[in-house]
C-alpha cells in the first residue's frame, strides 16, 4: 500500500516519514507541493495521505479513488473538506497529542510578556529611557483572573501554569464534562459573557468552525474589561483583526499577544503589530526540537494504524454513537 505526503510546510525534508513507512512495508512519496492540480495527479493511487498545510478540497478528494484515511500533521485540520472526506467514505485524523506542554508554555510566556510590560519595557529602554512609569498599570497576578475559551489538554495545562502564579482560572467549554473542570482547578462559567465580564486575560483555545470563527467580534471585546488582554494561540479567525485593532486603538481592551493571524504569513505591514500593547510570534507555540520530529512521526504512524487495523487513533469524522 502507498502513503503520500502532499507538502512539507516547513519541515527540513520527509527522510523520517520516509524511514517509517518503509520500515512497515509501505511505499511512500512525497509530492512537496500545495498545488491542487498536482496533488490530484500525485495522489490518485494514495491508500493514505499525509498533509500539512495543503488544502484538500472537495476536488481532490474527489479524485482519490483508493485513499482510506487523510491525517493532518497537527491538531487543526480546517484545511481539509472534512464534510466531502466523510461523504466518500474517507476518514480524517490529527494528531492532538504531540505539543500540548509547548503551547502551553507559549500561551504563558505571552501572557506574563504582556502582564509585565516585558517587550514594552525592552524597548523603552533600547531607546534609551529608564523608567517604568510608561508602562503604569502592571496588575498583581495574584489579583487576576484568566478566562479560558475551550477547555481541552492544552487549555489545562495552561490552567496548571497560570495557578502556580496564583492567578483564579475560569472556563467556556460547552462539550467538555463537569469533572474536568473539577480535575483541572478550572471554573466553569455558563457563558461567553460570564467569561469576559470575569477575566483579566482571556486565552483562546478552540478550533477553527463555523461556529467559532470570529467569536471575538466587536460585540465580544465591547463586553470585555478595559484592561482585559487577550492571548490567541489557536487559530487566526477565532478572532476579527479588524475589530481586533479598532478595539486596541480606541482602548476599548488593554492589550494582545497572537501566535497566529487571520491569514498566515499575513501581508505586511501588519498594522497590528505596530501596536505597543500587542505581541505577535509567527505560529510558533507548537514548536520546539522535540515536539517537531515527535509530530512528523505520529502523523504517518496514524496513517500505518488505520491501514492495518482500520481506524485511527484521532478520528475526527468518526461516526456518532
Amino acid at each position: 500500500m502507498k502513503i503520500v505526503m502532499t507538502d512539507i510546510g516547513g519541515f527540513p525534508g520527509f527522510d523520517l516519514e520516509t524511514d517509517i513507512a518503509q520500515e512497515s512495508g509501505f511505499e511512500f512519496a512525497c509530492l512537496n507541493t500545495r498545488e491542487e492540480e498536482a496533488i490530484i495527479e500525485g495522489a490518485r493511487d494514495a491508500d493514505g495521505l499525509v498533509v500539512v498545510y495543503a488544502q484538500i478540497t472537495e476536488k481532490v478528494i474527489a479524485s482519490l479513488d483508493r485513499c482510506k484515511i487523510i491525517v493532518r500533521t497537527g491538531i487543526g485540520y480546517n484545511n481539509i473538506d472534512v464534510e466531502a472526506a466523510t461523504r466518500k467514505g474517507i476518514m480524517i485524523a490529527n494528531v492532538p497529542d504531540y505539543c500540548a506542554g509547548e503551547v502551553a508554555d507559549h500561551a504563558m510566556a505571552l501572557l506574563l510578556s504582556l502582564a509585565r510590560k516585558v517587550t514594552f519595557l525592552t524597548g523603552q529602554v533600547r531607546k534609551g529611557k529608564w523608567s517604568f512609569l510608561e508602562a503604569k498599570p502592571i496588575p498583581r497576578l495574584s489579583e487576576t483572573t484568566l478566562g479560558l475559551y475551550g477547555c481541552g489538554n492544552i487549555a489545562q495545562g495552561v490552567a496548571r501554569r497560570a495557578q502556580a502564579f496564583d492567578i483564579a482560572v475560569v472556563g467556556f467549554d460547552p462539550y467538555l464534562p463537569d469533572a474536568a473542570f473539577d480535575r483541572s482547578g478550572i471554573k466553569r462559567v455558563g457563558s461567553l459573557q460570564e467569561l469576559y465580564a470575569a477575566s483579566d486575560f482571556i486565552s483562546l483555545h478552540a478550533p477553527l468552525t463555523p461556529e467559532t470563527r470570529h467569536v471575538i467580534d466587536r460585540d465580544a471585546l465591547r463586553r470585555m474589561k478595559k484592561t482585559a488582554v487577550i492571548v490567541n494561540t489557536a487559530r487566526g479567525p477565532l478572532i476579527d483583526h479588524d475589530a481586533l485593532l479598532e478595539a486596541l486603538q480606541q482602548g476599548v481592551i488593554a492589550g494582545a499577544a497572537l501566535d497566529v493571524t487571520e491569514e498566515e504569513p499575513p501581508v505586511f505591514p501588519l498594522p497590528l503589530a505596530a501596536l505597543d500593547q500587542v505581541l505577535i510570534t509567527p505560529h510558533v507555540a507548537y514548536y520546539s526540537e522535540s515536539s517537531e520530529p515527535e509530530l512528523r512521526a505520529k502523523a504517518v504512524r496514524e496513517v500505518i494504524r488505520t491501514l492495518t487495523e482500520g481506524k485511527p487513533k484521532f478520528w475526527v469524522n468518526a461516526p456518532k454513537k
